[in-house]
């Protein structure tokens, strides 16, 4: 069977069990993107929920065709060329308590949504990332991280679909978290929902923290320019830095005077340098070469080799470089 035709047997399955004119083809991803860059998926279908999600994975599975999740579109950059396959994104999605200090979202629950209806409900645990770009899906894959916490720390459990479709609540200790890090990039498994460990909380305090936290990102960050957040992780505690130079892949790429530094119509933020934005003619190409200028300065000025904590997804082709791979999100 050709990639056409698993693609088009894929999609009259889906259609058939989820609804008719509810798959597209060829769709333009570019505006789902924090980014505003990228092509378009093969195919391209919105789960409304939990059980939509593990249907669309085992259609998708039994007829070979690769599956690619797309959650808030933040910490992602699409290739040009776009996404072969099927690109799931997760719509709609709800938050409910289980027991005094556990609360369930489902992947496709924006972080900050999250963050309100917690405050909203008088709970106390994730007010500090308000703010934070992205959905539950892909902080949990990516284990978010702010201001030297990570999204984990606050993790309690995870509900889970398999690439078949199969469905296993697994303990936060069996998620494989670390920096940037969680089990899901390597087994290509998909977030369905997240437990969170939360206390109770004054609503007038949680919302003056979540304040402050917005009013520090919006200090330090280029919030008004398309991007997708921080480009780089932050060097690990045991590699060697000039001196006087911090931890910190900004401070970096700062030294190396990079800052407004420009590719096409991507330029590294005048702001923060760990921040590469669109200028608003920038393509997917122009990101990650400006990424790889990056990269190639900080270890000419600094000896150290950044890596990537945005992902790439899609084809971008040899000449692209670089150490990326597409992985879901």
């Amino acid at each position: 069977m050709t990639p056409d035709e698993r693609l088009k047997g894929v999609h009259g399955a889906l259609e058939h069990c989820l609804g008719p004119g509810r798959v597209a083809t060829n769709r333009p991803l570019a505006s789902l993107t924090t980014f505003n860059v990228g092509g378009p998926a093969d195919l391209f279908f919105e789960p409304r929920s939990s059980d939509e999600l593990v249907t669309a994975l085992g259609l998708a599975h039994a007829h070979g065709v690769g599956v690619t999740m797309l959650g808030g579109g933040s910490n992602v950059l699409v290739a040009d060329a776009g996404i072969r396959g099927l690109v799931l994104r997760p719509r709609g999605g709800h938050v409910e308590r289980e027991g005094e200090t556990r609360v369930r979202a489902d992947a496709a629950v924006t972080i900050n949504g999250l963050v309100r209806w917690l405050i909203s409900h008088g709970l106390a645990g994730l007010e500090a990332w308000a703010g934070t770009p992205g959905t539950v899906g892909g902080g949990v894959y990516g284990n978010a991280h702010w201001a030297g916490r990570l999204l984990s720390d606050v993790v309690a459990g995870a509900r889970l679909a398999s690439v078949d479709g199969s469905v296993s609540d697994v303990a936060p200790q069996a998620m494989g978290f670390g920096y940037d890090r969680s089990r899901l990039q390597r087994t290509r498994e998909v977030l369905l929902s997240a437990l969170f460990v939360v206390a109770p909380g004054d609503p007038a305090r949680l919302r003056e923290t979540a304040r402050a936290s917005l009013a520090y990102r919006k200090r330090t960050q280029p919030l008004a320019s398309p991007s997708a957040g921080c480009i780089f992780q932050n060097p690990a505690a045991d590699v060697a830095l000039p001196p006087g130079v911090p931890a910190s892949a900004g401070a970096l790429i700062d030294r190396a005077g990079l800052k407004g530094a420009a590719i096409g119509g991507a330029i590294v933020s005048p702001t923060h340098a760990n921040f590469i934005v669109n200028a608003g003619t920038a393509t997917a190409a122009d990101i990650r070469a400006l990424v790889e200028h990056c990269r190639r300065a900080v270890v000419q000025t600094s000896a150290v080799r950044l890596t990537e904590e945005i992902v790439y997804l899609g084809d971008f082709g040899p000449e692209a470089g670089g150490e990326g791979v597409d992985a879901t999100d």
